[in-house]
């Protein structure tokens, strides 16, 4: 949800939560893989598709066939190594408790799988097995990116495609109506670093910076009438009607195919943008999961919707309509709020000089944490430090230049996909994406440091950050959160040389077992000198 601004609001968490997304592939030195048990449409992932896909078969509806079932006659090794069934004459992927029958008990077995994101999966001897890169595909330098282990639709790496329904009612209409080449020009269009809207002149552009390179926006868009009112679509039900009517009505124009980024058979993201005096209640910006997948489009099921009344107002007045795209457009990507709900003053997460955020304020550019999750980092500039190397000195570039890095120091053992507890630190500037924050948004330049716990959180029904926005676990926002700045103050709260990091800071504590900042660091951290455009950083222990 994209935060209100001079207006008090009692909010609801809009970020995606629901199902873990995939169950990722295992490795074996003598065993080739034939199929995940669960795989049901051969995509090499075990998901909510494959689950409706067997209750289909079970229903009678649709049942399996040997190309989504994987057919084998002959002996094979079981799940994760165990001994298998010899000669079958079933499917063996559907098979998930190797009864040798296909029931609702292996329905209940795919639920679970999905919900544990647990790998379970049939070999056969293999002379040499090949085990796909976690990151982009072709392209090995970027780091695999952590949002891809909670529910979302819209990928963070390669490409991500978006369908534009600009809409109006029958008594809420525009004053004024861009055309939709205008419309993907502002969306999708080429950056441009001497247009004189930069950074705002493209959302794709902006994506591309931020991410350097690793993310691309492409989309189209469309113009909707609807000849009821704008009362007839109150709530979300509502929207998701105006929606379905919509594409329902545009099915003869668009091929949905051409909207499905990463080939998971659900259309990346559908923003359906209203007229700014559409009742607030109902189109304040926000992004939810369609959740719906008995509505098909050329065969493609909807993934993310994000809504809101942020009109283009002008051919040179669209940044309320650009920020809302790429707020809510980071939802679909995985990313939480990080700003707090349900407070009618100061909903502010990350305040001063350093905290402009992308998923706070909607000004600026992406913070490391959120470029961290989004895998928007190449493995050189993600720097770690270990407690056992003593005092050392760290380089960081600005964080708006390709040459942008961070620094994580865990807490304990980092995990490997940052799933964890860590402080990160950044240089940042008021260059590129920073360049023109909206009025509201203090920005300063120089070294921040925020805490991070993005441990993850599985309920039975979906994983999330446990520590997210609205979370019950935040305590009300005074125990652990997902991100936090050192020294989060309406101050200047940007670090320079000559300024020292230690307890003596607000904030610069490991969260103790009751959530507070209470347990001792270790160390200090020395802000030294800037050089051209970066800074040295030294750690030292206590």
């Amino acid at each position: 949800m994209k935060k209100p601004r001079m207006k008090a609001f009692s909010l609801v968490c809009s970020a995606a939560l629901a199902f873990s997304s995939a169950v990722p592939l295992s490795a074996s030195a003598d065993w080739e893989n034939i199929g995940f048990m669960g795989d049901l449409n051969n995509d090499k992932e075990v998901n909510m598709a494959d689950l409706v896909t067997l209750s289909r078969h079970l229903h009678g509806i649709q049942p399996l066939t040997d190309e989504n079932g994987y057919h084998v006659q002959q002996s094979f090794i079981g799940i994760n190594g165990a001994d298998g069934f010899q000669a079958g004459e079933y499917l063996v992927t559907a098979d998930l408790d190797q009864s040798g029958e296909i029931d609702v008990f292996d329905l209940i077995q795919l639920r679970k799988a999905i919900l544990q994101n647990s790998g379970q999966v049939v070999w056969q001897w293999q002379t040499e097995q090949k085990i796909p890169d976690d990151p982009i595909e072709n392209n090995g330098d970027y780091i695999g990116a952590g949002v891809n282990d909670v529910y979302k639709y819209m990928p963070s790496q390669g490409t991500g495609k978006m369908l534009i329904i600009y809409a109006d009612f029958a008594d809420c209409k525009y004053s004024y109506l861009p055309s939709t080449d205008e419309i993907e020009t502002i969306a999708f269009g080429e950056g441009d670093v001497n247009s004189k809207y930069f950074p705002w002149e493209s959302a794709a552009g902006f994506y591309e910076r931020s991410s350097k390179g690793a993310m691309k926006l492409e989309g189209k868009a469309y113009h909707y009438s609807t000849s009821n009112s704008v009362n007839s679509y109150y709530s979300v039900d509502g929207q998701k009607a105006l929606l379905t009517e919509a594409c329902k009505a545009l099915d003869s124009q668009i091929d949905f195919r051409d909207f499905d980024g990463n080939s998971d058979g659900y259309i990346d993201t559908v923003f359906v943008v209203v007229p700014k005096q559409s009742s607030e209640d109902t189109w304040w910006p926000a992004s939810v999961q369609f959740a719906n997948d008995t509505y098909s489009y050329d065969g493609m099921k909807i993934g993310h919707m994000i809504t809101g009344n942020c009109q283009i107002n002008s051919s040179t007045d669209y940044q309320d309509f650009s920020s809302t795209l790429l707020h809510e457009t980071g939802h679909c990507m995985g990313l939480p709020d990080y700003y707090r709900y349900d407070r009618s003053t100061d909903f502010d997460g990350l305040h001063g000089t350093a905290g402009s955020e992308l998923m706070d304020d909607t000004g600026g550019d992406f913070s490391c944490v959120s470029k961290l999750q989004l895998g928007w980092y190449t493995t050189d500039q993600v720097q770690v430090y270990k407690p056992s190397e003593g005092e050392k000195s760290f380089t960081m570039y600005n964080a708006q230049t390709s040459k942008g890095n961070t620094l994580i120091i865990p807490c304990g053992d980092l995990d490997n996909r940052y799933h964890s507890e860590y402080m990160m630190v950044e240089y940042t500037t008021k260059d590129g994406n920073n360049s023109s924050p909206p009025w509201y948004v203090a920005m300063g330049e120089g070294i921040r440091v925020y805490h991070v716990d993005a441990t993850l959180y599985d309920n039975g029904w979906w994983v999330s950050y446990r520590y997210a926005s609205g979370s019950e676990f935040t305590d009300n926002y005074e125990g652990r959160r997902f991100i936090r700045l050192i020294d989060d103050s309406d101050t200047d709260n940007i670090y320079k040389t000559g300024d020292v990091i230690n307890g003596n800071i607000s904030g610069f504590h490991w969260y103790d077992d009751n959530g507070r900042q209470t347990v001792d660091t270790g160390f200090t951290i020395e802000i030294g000198e800037k050089s051209n455009d970066s800074y040295t950083i030294t750690i030292k222990p206590n």
